[in-house]
């Protein structure tokens, strides 16, 4: 039952993962609007606008009634408008985190520098290093760094035991501007590791990638 609602609620996230789509929904927000009302506050074709439309009566966001000649579109019933409100709250969220970074590099760039690539593949080679990927589960499945093990971060704190306090940990997430494996080197440090960043992450790896 739970996967099932899982891959319900993916589905839903899949019909919002286009900008144009919830450009529409912000625009129904407080009307109801005919197609080609929403194709010109949208700067959209009609052709365009209709089809995006289509995708989310589909999955339930918009609900349609005829007047006339005219096809009305507004938002269903269902908490729509919040959804919408809780993920411009976690983009601005991201946007703080990645100005922080980047502030972070300007004030202090020998924190964030972490281990170079070369330095990390003697190092692996040498098998002298805990390679981390901090990334959920899914993402390590589909690819990752040769000889990393993974450790989401949201679970990092409960399952430090099961990184060997032997060696030094470099922990990596996606690329530069993930906040993850930045966290996850003050976790680590805070439980008594020894631990770097390698912040060029999974986007700018050199080689192939294990999965």
């Amino acid at each position: 039952m739970k996967t099932q609602q899982h891959q319900q609620i993916a589905e839903l996230a899949r019909t919002l993962g286009h900008a144009h789509r919830l450009n529409l929904l912000e625009q129904m927000a407080g009307a109801e609007l005919a197609v080609e009302q929403l194709a010109q506050q949208c700067q959209l074709s009609v052709a365009n606008a209709s089809q995006h439309l289509q995708h989310l009566r589909r999955a339930g966001f918009v609900q349609t009634r005829r007047e006339g000649k005219r096809v009305l579109y507004r938002l269903s019933a269902g908490p729509i408008a919040e959804v919408l409100a809780a993920l411009g709250q976690l983009s601005a969220f991201n946007r703080a985190a990645i100005r922080e970074l980047m502030s972070d590099s300007l004030s202090a760039p020998e924190q964030l520098e972490g281990i170079s690539r070369e330095e990390l593949l003697e190092r692996l080679q040498e098998r002298s290093v805990t390679l981390l990927d901090v990334r959920p589960a899914e993402e390590f499945a589909q690819g990752h760094l040769p000889g990393a093990i993974n450790i989401p971060f949201s679970e990092l704190q409960q399952r430090l035991g099961e990184l060997p306090t032997s060696q030094e940990v470099v922990a990596y997430c996606r690329g530069p501007w993930c906040v993850f494996s930045r966290d996850a080197v003050t976790a680590l440090k805070a439980g008594g590791f020894r631990a770097r960043h390698y912040l060029a992450g999974v986007e700018q790896w050199p080689g192939p990638l294990q999965g």
